[in-house]
């Protein structure tokens, strides 16, 4: 996922008031007269700060559209025994094919 300026400039500033144009840090437009506008290079750090988090995120992500489905975790825990098993199988599965970062 992407992060975009206005989350950046939220995680600086959080009551500020202002508008982004066509996600152009030279474009922003600051209505705030209270809180004083980051610079630039302020908002830019803050923007690859949250990329990062956002990219360490990612495992989650692509283990979600591969874990299974509620419904077949719910069935597993009611039937136990090789259900139970096989869907924790599963799960391992996914877990291992998408590791967390740093594993």
């Amino acid at each position: 996922m992407k992060v975009n300026i206005s989350e950046a400039i939220k995680a600086l500033e959080p009551t500020a008031s202002f508008g982004v144009i066509d996600e152009n840090i030279d474009q922003i437009d600051w209505y705030s007269e209270d809180v004083t506008q980051p610079s630039k290079e302020a908002i830019q750090t803050k923007l690859d700060e949250l990329q990062a988090v956002e990219d360490a995120k990612q495992y989650q992500r692509d283990r979600l559209t591969e874990y299974p489905s509620l419904q077949d975790c719910i069935h597993a825990l009611l039937d136990g025994g090789d259900t139970l098993t096989d869907l924790q199988a599963a799960r391992q599965a996914v877990k291992d094919k998408y590791p967390k970062p740093g594993e």
